[in-house]
């Protein structure tokens, strides 16, 4: 195995214990702990990512990845909005019956516990997430509802409003406590925000 086959070996490693620790403990969680259950020592996580903080940014920009690769191959590359917005929903939904529903959720409520402790971590955590959701921005950049084109100031607004939207239905339907939000329901909420969305102010391109 070459020197960069064991570097990237070892981060996986980190990575897949990192998810298992941080989801379990949040901003406690123990480097130590982390690094042993990957077979390694703490000095392997300094040198692959820097800091414990790191860590776990890397380990969110890994879990996230995939995730918005296949939200873009689930959105149709036609130019109307409610039809993206309605594939995205869908896509979104089905995400919450995947056997990793909980470990997901698990993980997304344990970083936001470590982002409340730790400022530097939240601002990092969120230079992460916005840089994967300009591939989000770009799916919606656009394309048109009622004849209008979407700017990207108007499509980065959509993008996060869905994610509110989604996020707080998501942990209502893993919980049990949405059990009607199946994906019609998670689509029509998506297309009657997306609508008002793309007719609020002047952020419709005529």
């Amino acid at each position: 195995m070459t020197r960069a086959e064991t570097k990237e070996r070892n981060r996986r490693a980190l990575l897949a214990a990192a998810f298992e620790v941080v989801s379990r403990d949040g901003y406690r969680a123990r480097l130590d702990e982390i690094a042993e259950r990957a077979g390694l020592t703490t000095g392997a996580v300094y040198s692959l990512f820097g800091s414990k903080a790191g860590l776990v940014v890397a380990l969110v920009t890994e879990h996230l990845r995939p995730h918005y690769e296949e939200i873009a191959r689930a959105v149709p590359a036609g130019p109307d909005l409610l039809d993206a917005v309605d594939a995205f929903a869908r896509h979104y939904r089905r995400g919450c019956d995947a056997p990793d529903a909980r470990a997901a959720l698990s993980l997304q409520i344990t970083l936001l516990d470590m982002a409340v402790h730790d400022a530097g971590l939240a601002a990092r955590l969120a230079e992460s997430i916005d840089a994967q959701e300009d591939a989000l921005i770009e799916l919606f950049t656009g394309r048109t509802y009622q004849g209008r084109a979407l700017t990207s100031d108007r499509s980065r607004r959509l993008v996060t409003a869905l994610r509110a939207l989604f996020v707080g239905l998501t942990q209502g339907v893993v919980l049990g406590l949405a059990r009607e939000a199946d994906e019609r329901f998670f689509a029509d909420a998506a297309r009657a925000l997306a609508a008002g969305a793309a007719l609020a102010g002047d952020g419709m391109n005529p």
